[in-house]
């Protein structure tokens, strides 16, 4: 599978991911050069909301979660199974859905009942249950944006922290902040009103959007230089 269709799932877009880039990420790219692409597009669509330029967020957006994806095969985490098990269709912080958290001021993740049938089973569907969950009328694009780049910080001091000592629970954080971001993802998409599917559709409807080709062949410095 080398192209995205609008119906498809979140595993389905990492597996594109893995099939596309696989080969030159881990050829070319370092964990921490994934990284640095994760923060450098996060933030180009956070000075999108700040310009208010919707095709700048949108572009970057999609941008960044494909990077996301490639350091999630990385790390060999599967990213819908993370998303569901840290947002099994309800806040797992106050532990309903829509969030409450403001009013409760809930610290700290609980432990809930998860309902299997209620499992996203499209990409379209994980960011409708995201909407649900936390709906963008509670909150502002700003205030989307923000939180998106904290959960980038978070991500980078998770792999920090991890490569210093290998452990077992520290990989487990670096899942859990990477489900963390995928949330913002769809909050920014919420929030100024981006299909997320349909834009995939778009952007890879037969393999790499920069090199035309179904197994990308872009170089280190064309990538790098790439929308800068």
């Amino acid at each position: 599978m080398n192209n995205f269709k609008s119906d498809q799932s979140l595993q389905d877009f990492q597996l594109l991911i893995h099939n596309v880039y696989g080969v030159t990420d881990d050829r070319d790219y370092s964990t921490w050069d994934l990284c640095s692409h994760v923060e450098r597009y996060s933030l180009r669509a956070v000075k999108g909301i700040r310009k208010e330029q919707i095709d700048k967020i949108r572009l970057n957006l999609l941008v960044a979660m494909s990077w996301a994806m490639s350091f999630g095969n990385r790390f060999h985490i599967e990213v819908d199974e993370e998303v569901w098990k840290h947002f099994p269709y309800l806040c797992t912080y106050c532990g309903d859905t829509p969030c409450q958290c403001k009013a409760l001021k809930s610290s700290g993740r609980k432990n809930v009942v998860v309902n299997e049938l209620k499992r996203p089973k499209t990409l379209k569907e994980c960011q409708k249950m995201f909407e649900l969950i936390y709906p963008s009328a509670s909150r502002n694009l700003v205030d989307a944006g923000i939180h998106l780049a904290e959960e980038v910080g978070e991500i980078v001091e998770a792999v920090q922290i991890y490569l210093g000592e290998h452990k077992v629970e520290d990989m487990k954080q670096i899942s859990l902040e990477l489900a963390d971001y995928f949330s913002c993802i769809f909050a920014v998409a919420n929030s100024a009103g981006i299909d997320i599917a349909d834009e995939l559709e778009k952007m890879y409807a037969n393999g790499c959007p920069i090199c035309k080709h179904l197994v990308c062949e872009c170089t280190f410095s064309t990538t790098t230089h790439h929308l800068s």
